[in-house]
């Protein structure tokens, strides 16, 4: 906390505007640890579920992408569940945290979690990924949406198109850019908690802040100076105009900062929670302004920038994406693999594994709704 103390005390007498962003800017790294992954790594998910271990190759990154992968079946569509700032190098954040691959086991729908990109934001950098732990090449998008995707479609029988991409936190303003970017590819996608408007304001150098503390990266080395055109091109606020042209089904999740019974009653957890949700509320605004008919908002008076709820948000969406991806529920999701939680090389051969323990429940389902 001493980067937080710094800061806040540096912000007393303030004028309000500038105090508050100095807040954000102490409070803002400590939070999205809490949005990457429990410090004790571990998959929730029971054995026995048939969750394997891919090892994709990727030339654009010039290494082998550890995916964590469900099947739904042949020609099945997937959905790519995006991970938090702090994401973790052994498994997604959304299978240390949640029970996802159990909520949608045999709903028809492939469940794909890459696994790392620690401030990645999901991306291609101008710059090599240069933190704490050395330099690694980062050229998500075109990993997510070109090699990927072919991979899964020649090795487990995925469609390569009509897929969701779902974000929590920093990845909810990636999966939207995915999918107004790759429309073909990304006809749904999911934010939730995430900051809709990243160029605009002292978002740039919260981010900056942020990534350093997350690995000791640079948003520079990413998208270049604030002036730069890739901050405006990965604005989902800014590029709403093509999410209403492609028709993307959206699922849009944020909460006040008020905890609930589920949990997140810390202050960075709350505080945080708020100060995204502003920028939700222009989201929706600019989408309703030009006539956006596609979307779910749901904006309840309750929750934090945590797990419980982008879980619980995960666990809601299930029918809604089944429908949207006209997914085959109960279809069987054997992909001629005979190990559970598999190891899989990048020639799609399995090579062995075991999978996580269960570590507690998952959040229950909420109605959608449109409320602020």
């Amino acid at each position: 906390m001493k980067l937080v103390d710094r800061v806040l005390g540096a912000a007393k007498g303030m004028p309000r505007r500038l105090a508050l962003g100095a807040a954000a800017a102490a409070l803002l790294p400590g939070l999205i640890g809490v949005a990457g992954g429990s410090a004790t790594a571990g998959a929730f998910s029971r054995p026995g579920l048939p969750v394997e271990y891919l090892q994709v190759p990727s030339a654009a990154m010039g290494r082998d992408i550890k995916v964590q992968f469900q099947s739904g079946g042949a020609n099945s569509p997937a959905v790519y569940l995006l991970d938090g700032l702090r994401a973790q190098d052994d498994f997604n954040g959304w299978d240390i945290n949640t029970p996802a691959f159990e909520w949608y086991y045999q709903s028809g729908l492939s469940m794909v979690m890459p696994v790392g990109g620690q401030s990645s934001w999901y991306t291609d950098w101008y710059k090599p990924a240069c933190g704490k732990a050395g330099c690694l090449t980062y050229k998500w998008e075109t990993f997510l949406t070109s090699e990927l995707p072919q991979y899964l479609q020649a090795n487990r029988q995925v469609k390569p198109t009509g897929s969701a991409a779902v974000g929590l936190s920093m990845a909810g303003a990636s999966a939207l850019n995915l999918a107004n970017y790759h429309p073909d590819q990304f006809i749904y996608a999911g934010a939730m908690s995430g900051l809709m408007d990243p160029s605009q304001g002292m978002g740039p150098s919260l981010i900056g802040l942020a990534m350093g503390d997350a690995g000791g990266y640079k948003a520079a080395d990413m998208w270049g100076p604030k002036e730069d055109p890739a901050w405006a091109r990965n604005d989902p606020l800014l590029n709403v105009g093509k999410t209403i042209a492609n028709n993307t089904r959206l699922w849009i999740y944020c909460g006040n900062g008020k905890p609930s019974e589920l949990g997140g009653d810390n202050l960075p957890a709350k505080f945080l929670e708020g100060f995204v949700r502003t920028s939700n509320i222009k989201f929706q605004d600019a989408y309703n302004a030009g006539g956006g008919h596609n979307a779910v908002f749901n904006f309840p008076e309750s929750g934090t920038h945590s797990w419980e709820y982008w879980g619980q948000q995960l666990s809601a969406m299930k029918e809604d994406l089944q429908h949207t991806l006209g997914a085959t529920p109960g279809g069987s999701a054997d992909t001629g693999q005979s190990a559970q939680g598999s190891q899989v090389n990048a020639a799609g051969q399995t090579t062995g594994g075991s999978q996580g323990t269960p570590q507690g429940s998952g959040g229950t389902p909420v109605a959608a709704g449109t409320g602020r």
